[in-house]
């Protein structure tokens, strides 16, 4: 199994750079099987979220279409899974970021009865207590 780095993950998604974008997507077709997938570990989704938003400018529609694609997609492994679906359900529906929704998520898992934030939109997640 291989890892994927969020650089290589965009250039496959966004291909803005002939070069690196044909690199990225060789690999990602070539070594990312449904018997041998690429890995996406937690941090990478949330920097990709970011980075479509921030650098890209790409609308929330945009990026849930994305996520979801990405945890779809068998040729993929996706750290935490559960977690990734949960928090992809609550960015979705809310006005959250994506980062914030998968925070609050993972550390409910980890045993966190509430984690606290002076983040108004992640305030009103349940999983969060507004300082």
């Amino acid at each position: 199994m291989i890892g994927l780095d969020t650089n290589v993950l965009v250039r496959h998604l966004v291909q803005d750079d002939p070069g690196q974008s044909r690199k990225a997507t060789h690999v990602i077709a070539k070594q990312c099987t449904r018997d041998d997938p690429g890995f996406i570990n937690r941090i990478v989704l949330c920097e990709l979220v970011w980075v479509l938003e921030s650098a890209y400018g790409y609308s929330k529609d945009t990026i849930v279409s994305v996520l979801e694609k990405l945890l779809r997609t068998s040729q993929l492994k996706i750290e935490d899974t559960q977690s990734a679906w949960t928090a992809f359900r609550m960015y979705q529906k809310g006005k959250a970021d994506f980062a914030d929704c998968l925070l609050g998520t993972t550390n409910r898992l980890g045993g966190c009865n509430k984690t606290v934030t002076f983040d108004q939109a992640a305030g009103k997640l349940e999983d969060f207590q507004l300082l």
